[in-house]
């Protein structure tokens, strides 16, 4: 990334929150999930920014929420300058040229009645008939194949259908179609989770080289750790629907800050038998609480080694403690 750093994308006090609902004919609303509770960040042109965090703190709801594909609750999402949250469905459209996803299990986001090369190529088509891409079905047809030697897949399988590959492969596919219109930031919901780990190792590496080729945007989602460390620039820890920390990858895993992401990274195995004897496991209490009520006080005061009177009754706000190291945490005040 370079020294001059371009906002491609920012998200303001983003909320998604899921209606709980009672009644079969006449629903009423009795409360609801506060999935995503309020976030803040910026992702950089050509940079990967990371998010991780326990199963359900709301990272896959973050991205689904940043691509319109659940409308927030409230918040803004700007990207290239224009509010996603406000955007028109022609200037959605338009907006969903530059941002594509990966997701998360290859086996089921691929249409199976469909070849290969109709996946890769439904993007193109669908924009050729709205107009917005002046393509000849002969180019678009040579594209599909050129995406598909981009990412590792031989042009003569084009006409193979999705159950005919393994995972990995299908995976390949999954990339090529988010690369069809040229995107400028693609949308990574944990797309490595569902591979074994060899082959984790070969498309987390196939991403960074198209990053490399492409000038790529990434934000990427996992649960794994040192995935996240290995090709991440930022990384975000999420908590029960809130960024709790968020700093450059090397920072944040020298000296995380936050006890949550600290007890995180205490867990990550070291292939050292010397230095794992030694290291100290931080055990976190308790589970975590349902998203279903309102906080008045720090999401994580609950389960905190170190929780004071204060956090009970306040939220901490995200706040630069380092260089471009963030914390939501009053250990920091």
């Amino acid at each position: 990334m370079s020294k001059e750093k371009k906002v491609l994308l920012e998200v303001n006090n983003l909320k998604q929150h899921f209606p709980i609902e009672e009644g079969i004919i006449f629903k009423k609303k009795v409360g609801a999930i506060r999935a995503v509770d309020g976030i803040d960040f910026t992702v950089y042109e050509g940079e990967t920014l990371g998010l991780v965090g326990e199963s359900g703190c709301g990272k896959s709801t973050t991205v689904r929420a940043i691509s319109q594909l659940h409308k927030p609750t409230a918040g803004e999402v700007k990207f290239q300058g224009m509010d996603l949250v406000k955007a028109t469905t022609d200037e959605m459209l338009k907006a969903r040229m530059d941002m594509q996803m990966i997701f998360q299990d290859p086996y089921a986001s691929l249409n199976p009645r469909m070849t290969v090369g109709s996946i890769i190529s439904e993007p193109m088509r669908i924009y050729k008939q709205r107009g917005m891409l002046n393509m000849t079905s002969e180019e678009i047809s040579d594209r599909a194949q050129q995406l598909m030697e981009k990412v590792g897949l031989s042009k003569h399988y084009i006409n193979r259908y999705p159950h005919e590959f393994s995972g990995g492969q299908r995976q390949r596919i999954g990339i090529a179609r988010a690369l069809a219109l040229n995107p400028k930031i693609i949308l990574a919901d944990e797309p490595v989770s569902a591979l074994d780990v060899s082959i984790q190792s070969q498309i987390i590496n196939l991403l960074m080289d198209l990053q490399d080729e492409l000038n790529l945007t990434f934000i990427f989602i996992a649960h794994d750790l040192s995935v996240i460390e290995h090709i991440s620039s930022r990384v975000a820890v999420m908590y029960l629907g809130i960024i709790a920390e968020i700093a450059p990858s090397s920072s944040l895993y020298k000296k995380p800050m936050h006890p949550y992401t600290k007890a995180l990274l205490s867990a990550v195995p070291i292939p050292d038998p010397e230095v794992e004897r030694k290291r100290k496991r931080i055990v976190l209490e308790g589970d975590v609480p349902s998203p279903d009520k309102e906080r008045h006080g720090c999401y994580f005061c609950e389960r905190c080694p170190h929780v004071m009177d204060k956090c009970k009754n306040n939220i901490p706000k995200l706040k630069e403690v380092a260089e471009d190291h963030k914390v939501a945490c009053f250990l920091y005040d």
